[in-house]
């Protein structure tokens, strides 16, 4: 199962018990109706666990899902629980959301979801939790350290008139020419990579989206963001 994360930092400090204690007591509610009957749409925060260097927990939301079916609109009220991750490294605080997977195209509107509404209620302004981001050259290092592990590389930025975006698959992708030749064109964007002593195969893009391809817990997927990827964040 496709499975991503997308990795935030925070802008400004955080007291993480201070953030456990607002985020216990939020609870926002739209009134919903419909054929005369009235609900509230909520959104809440759920499972939150608190340690010395991370919190952890489920953002709720319910909203209303339209379809059409025989020409005509139906709505059904669906709950989304998208689970957070907040933890310190050197100094800084990232925050990783995972999407859903039933999410589908809706999955970088829900992890950016995430990080306004915890902006908004931290620090009532958005802005406060921005997109992070992985350098060119970090990826370039990262996928030349060890080239028959890289499975795919998009390379965008390209100055070819009218082609936006190069790709190459196979092994050994830094030791041919096309390798090189597209390293003169355009920049390192995304890649796709087995991490052998874990037994992963992951994307990863510059701006910290991360894409889990095989098999392996949820835990086993945090512990690797958080303890290979988020070092590499500029």
């Amino acid at each position: 199962m496709v499975q991503p994360v997308k990795i935030f930092e925070f802008k400004e400090p955080v007291d993480l018990s201070l953030v456990a204690r607002k985020l216990k007591d939020f609870r926002e509610e739209e009134p919903y109706e419909r054929e005369g009957k009235s609900k509230n749409l909520v959104v809440e925060f759920l499972d939150l666990k608190l340690t010395e260097d991370d919190l952890s927990g489920l953002l709720s939301r319910d909203f209303v899902l339209s379809r059409y079916y025989k020409r005509g609109l139906v709505e059904t009220l669906v709950t989304e629980e998208v689970p957070f991750w907040i933890k310190r490294y050197n100094g800084r605080t990232f925050l990783i959301v995972l999407a859903p997977s039933k999410a589908r195209g809706v999955k970088k509107l829900l992890t950016d979801y995430v990080a306004n509404k915890l902006s908004e209620i931290l620090f009532i302004k958005t802005g406060a939790i921005v997109e992070s981001h992985i350098t060119h050259e970090t990826l370039r290092k990262f996928h030349e350290s060890n080239p028959r592990a890289t499975k795919l590389i998009w390379f965008d930025q390209v100055d070819i008139p009218g082609v936006k975006k190069l790709a190459l698959a196979g092994s050994g992708l830094a030791d041919t020419p096309l390798y090189r030749d597209y390293l003169e064109h355009g920049q390192l964007w995304y890649i796709v990579f087995e991490v052998v002593k874990r037994g992963l195969v992951v994307g990863i893009t510059r701006n910290s989206v991360v894409t889990l391809f095989s098999k392996a817990s949820v835990g086993e997927f945090i512990n690797f963001v958080s303890e290979e990827i988020i070092p590499m964040i500029e």
